[in-house]
């Protein structure tokens, strides 16, 4: 019986929590990114440890509601521990309600992936990459982002 009420509660607590995190390689990421699609993506690389990462998060959600009809994509690659997913990531997701799309980097190699995302990156986070591939745009910042700062550049981006 005790073993049927947790599981029940199992159930439940995960329904309660619709966000899937997936799992991807650099390779899937970069190929999504540069789809030659008219949407701005971006792409912000943090991790739950990391205080500036956390900081800038609330950023995003504002970018979202100030732009609400464009063709603009958040998307949150966690650089946390793939064996920490379930015990720090989902978690931290829940308590700050994060909405956007999060996948976690399924890498270890710094050294092979961080040059393929931008030559710029020292692998500090956070750090943020926007593209656009019809606009031909490429921005990356290896820094906390302020919105003021992300609502510059994409205000650049529609004006192009």
């Amino acid at each position: 019986m005790r073993f049927l009420i947790i599981a029940l509660v199992l159930s439940i607590s995960a329904l309660g929590y619709s966000q899937d995190i997936k799992l991807v390689k650099i390779t899937e990421l970069l190929k999504r990114v540069n789809n030659n699609s008219d949407t701005t993506y971006i792409v912000n690389f943090w991790a739950t440890w990391c205080a500036p990462c956390v900081k800038e998060l609330p950023c995003f959600d504002t970018i979202t509601t100030t732009y609400p009809n464009d063709k603009i994509k958040i998307l949150l690659v966690s650089l946390d521990f793939v064996d920490a997913i379930d015990t720090r990531l989902i978690p931290f997701i829940k308590k700050k309600e994060i909405k956007h799309e999060i996948v976690v980097l399924d890498e270890t190699n710094g050294n092979y992936f961080i040059p393929l995302v931008s030559e710029k990156w020292s692998g500090v986070i956070p750090a943020t990459w926007i593209v656009n591939k019809n606009k031909k745009v490429n921005y990356f910042f290896e820094r906390k982002i302020q919105f003021d700062f992300l609502k510059t550049k994409i205000e650049e981006i529609k004006a192009l």
